[in-house]
């Protein structure tokens, strides 16, 4: 048999391989291997890495050979708690579950929840005073979450909202523990964060399985996702809907995803907003110039150009999913290079959208990057915050107008400021976090015209 020729990349230590150099500081770690080329091979105890570093390397794996890869082993692993929801689901069956979904997510639809969105930013906003100091992690993380249920699943969880948001937290948190080797072994164990996960588990079962038994014995349709799955059939495949299980699986992937890199992302924006004022007050002068004091509408997302130049620059710096994983699951080449079956490949949006060869000055906030002229001129690839290919987030249009409807709303009254001696800091887990609460301070905003 003849020997694969690998990428150069660290020299590799004994028994668990780079491991726990990258569990340590995984950022850091990525970023330094980043060094030895477009694409370097690393050994992550028994398992072998391929980081791709290269626009036309990422759309061979995510667009031009789809089939060749399925979603890596951390992924698959959340099956525990997602089951064969979009994110999980492979082949056939993911191609279904797509087919059945995709109808909640089309234009006219989203346009139909920007309501939702605002009214929703709108009671966050008021209840916030002047002066006073706010976690805005915590605050995004309890907008996005009442606006995903009311939007996809016509459920005010406003009463539920902190217990459901915990839960998510400890998902979120345990995905880490999720990746560790022998974690098959680990979770029979009675360890406190295998408890505190089938708790977190157990809550969010109970609260959507209420919802889907609530809605099946109402028979109705309210025109939302969860009516949609429930009555769906797949007349291009069996002509049969899906199992109470399958609603589940859908319900709790998109429960999950439809809020956490929302709020994410608006809470990286805020912050970046809070150091660049400059930035901020051109923000304000589109929002006065667009909204003439009314709330904003699915009709005037269009026009909010700047701000959604802001949110794209944010994501670039901050990308809620910072990584990619692929499982080989067909020897295939890529770089020339041939990836062995079983091998993962890598790709990293917190890697990517910091070359300076596609973004000069890579570290410096700046939203004119998002002018149609300057996206034209870089690859399509090099900026992937939803990934790309036929995996690409169906949710993906929902987002960019959630994300800006929000920051359009909040910011029509307020200005955030970074409380004094704050240490900001990032955590990649399943996605990018504050390793620490971001408190702001909040003020009205001026409306004096003197804008730069």
């Amino acid at each position: 048999m003849a020997k694969i020729l690998r990428p150069p990349g660290p020299r590799k230590k004994p028994l668990w391989g780079d491991l726990w150099d990258f569990r340590s500081d995984p950022l850091k770690f990525l970023a330094n291997a980043r060094s030895y080329g477009d694409i370097v091979f690393l050994r992550l105890g028994n398992q072998d890495i391929y980081l791709l570093n290269h626009p036309d390397y990422i759309k061979d794996v995510l667009v031009n050979q789809p089939r060749n890869f399925y979603k890596g082993r951390g992924l698959q692993r959340s099956k525990r708690l997602l089951g064969e929801g979009l994110l999980t689901s492979e082949e056939d069956f993911h191609k279904r579950q797509r087919r059945l979904v995709q109808p909640a997510f089309h234009r006219q639809r989203i346009a139909n929840y920007a309501k939702v969105m605002v009214d929703y930013a709108l009671g966050t906003r008021e209840s916030w005073q002047p002066g006073k100091t706010i976690n805005i992690s915590e605050e995004m993380m309890r907008l996005t979450l009442r606006i995903v249920a009311k939007t996809l699943f016509n459920a005010d969880v406003e009463k539920d909202a902190d217990e459901l948001g915990e839960a998510m937290g400890v998902f979120v948190k345990s995905f880490d523990f999720l990746t560790l080797p022998f974690v098959e072994i680990l979770e029979k164990l009675p360890l406190p964060r295998v408890r505190a996960f089938n708790n977190a588990r157990d809550l969010l079962d109970k609260t959507i399985y209420r919802m889907i038994n609530d809605r099946r014995e109402k028979k109705e349709d309210v025109g939302d996702l969860m009516s949609m799955l429930l009555i769906a059939q797949d007349e291009e495949g069996d002509g049969k809907g899906m199992t109470d299980l399958q609603v589940r699986d859908e319900v709790m992937t998109l429960f999950i995803a439809g809020h956490e890199t929302t709020a994410n992302a608006l809470t990286w924006t805020w912050y970046l907003l809070s150091q660049h004022p400059e930035v901020e007050t051109k923000v304000w002068r589109e929002i006065d110039q667009v909204l003439y004091g009314h709330l904003p509408t699915a009709a005037d997302y269009q026009n909010l150009k700047y701000t959604e130049m802001v949110l794209s620059e944010a994501m670039r710096l901050y990308p809620p999913a910072w990584v990619i994983g692929r499982r080989v699951v067909k020897e295939c080449q890529v770089g020339g290079y041939t990836l062995p079956k079983d091998s993962i490949a890598f790709m990293s949006q917190y890697l990517m959208h910091r070359d300076e060869r596609y973004f000069p000055e890579p570290e410096k906030f700046d939203p004119e990057r998002w002018t149609p002229e300057a996206k034209e001129q870089r690859p399509k690839h090099s900026y992937f915050p939803f990934g790309g290919g036929p995996r690409q987030c169906i949710g993906e249009p929902f987002a960019w107008m959630e994300g800006v409807l929000l920051l359009a709303t909040i910011a029509q009254k307020w200005k955030l400021s970074l409380a004094k001696d704050s240490k900001v800091e990032v955590q990649p887990m399943i996605t990018l976090r504050a390793k620490n609460d971001i408190p702001m301070i909040v003020s009205l905003r001026d409306r004096t015209g003197n804008y730069l």
